[in-house]
């Protein structure tokens, strides 16, 4: 049975973001660190997860030229990090640079932003459906041989009949309830329900982060994804 595990994201300013890894050092292992609290505290923020016994997933969407991201991976072996994203986007050229100059450091490609609806989709000026898109770039991303590939969980479906089992799917915009008009997660699903439908990770960000209690928020999403 596939252990769907907790990614914990970090999109809080450093002070607020050690008092959560501290709360959950017992009980969630991974966390996201994305570009506004790497831009802000650098690697410091990498050191703060790590002190606690946490595994960082860097979030940067690397999408630039192939020697570019190359040399870019080549730094981030030095982090000791567990994962980084790149974005799918840049073509399989770019992407083999990542996945051939990464160590031990595990390379993630990002399809289409959970942020992102169909009437953004078609303003971008995609040609396929989202679904089809999704599952193009995933498999672009498996052609490639890169260890995961992150979705919407909306796509699961489509993603597992597309890459059977031969690759990660990390999945965020996770949700315990329905969401309010103004968030901007479109395609998302409950833990439970992402883990039914295949994924490997999944990452919570404010449900846990802006939880009045964020060890009972962990635990409770913790518990639907056993």
């Amino acid at each position: 049975m596939r252990k769907t595990k907790l990614i914990t994201a970090l999109d809080l300013d450093l002070k607020q973001a050690e008092e959560i890894v501290y709360s959950l050092k017992n009980y969630v292992k991974y966390y996201k660190i994305g570009p506004v609290l790497f831009m802000q505290y650098g690697v410091k923020s990498i050191e703060m997860v790590k002190k606690y016994g946490g595994e960082v997933f860097l979030d940067l969407k690397l999408h630039d030229i192939p020697n570019t991201v190359k040399e870019a991976i080549e730094e981030a072996n030095k982090l000791g990090i567990y994962s980084i994203s790149v974005h799918t986007l840049g073509g399989p050229t770019m992407i083999k640079s990542a996945v051939n100059s990464a160590k031990k450091l595990k390379i993630w490609g990002v399809t289409i932003l959970t942020s992102i609806d169909l009437i953004e989709f078609h303003r971008i000026g995609f040609r396929y459906s989202l679904e089809k898109q999704v599952q193009h770039l995933a498999k672009l991303a498996n052609d490639t041989s890169l260890d995961g590939v992150i979705a919407s969980p909306r796509e699961l479906y489509y993603l597992r009949q597309t890459l059977g089992e031969n690759i990660k799917i990390i999945t965020p915009s996770i949700r315990l309830k329905p969401t309010s008009a103004d968030d901007d997660q479109k395609r998302f699903m409950t833990p439970r329900q992402a883990k039914e439908s295949g994924s490997d990770f999944i990452v919570v960000g404010r449900p846990i982060t802006k939880a009045q209690n964020p060890i009972k928020a962990a635990q409770e999403i913790l518990k639907e994804i056993e």
